[in-house]
């Protein structure tokens, strides 16, 4: 069912005396159709499939969670990198370098 004749179908309802009620049955019956369609179509309409979305947000947690790590730890090592660059910098200013002859 596309939008046009879920459309018709509630124009004729109005037309013909229906009322509310059969108008608000007319569209849930079309998103209940759509929705079983849509779900079909993805490979989610079998008695495992929420068991699987519930396994795909904890993997997708667990990636979120270990790209933020990396990002962190990539983070943590650039930051004493700088820092050790910056205190051998200072140590060679301040002629360090002499003092190990």
């Amino acid at each position: 069912m596309t939008g046009a004749v879920l459309a018709e179908l509630m124009a004729q309802v109005t037309r013909e005396g229906g009322d509310l009620l059969s108008l608000r049955a007319i569209a849930e019956e079309a998103g209940e159709l759509g929705a079983t369609r849509a779900m079909t179509r993805l490979g989610l309409a079998d008695e495992k499939a929420q068991a699987d979305l519930a396994e795909l947000r904890d993997l997708l947690g667990a990636w979120r969670d270990a790209k933020k790590s990396a990002w962190k730890a990539v983070l943590g090592w650039a930051m004493r990198l700088v820092m050790a660059l910056l205190l051998a910098g200072l140590a060679m200013r301040l002629g360090f370098a002499a003092w190990l002859e």
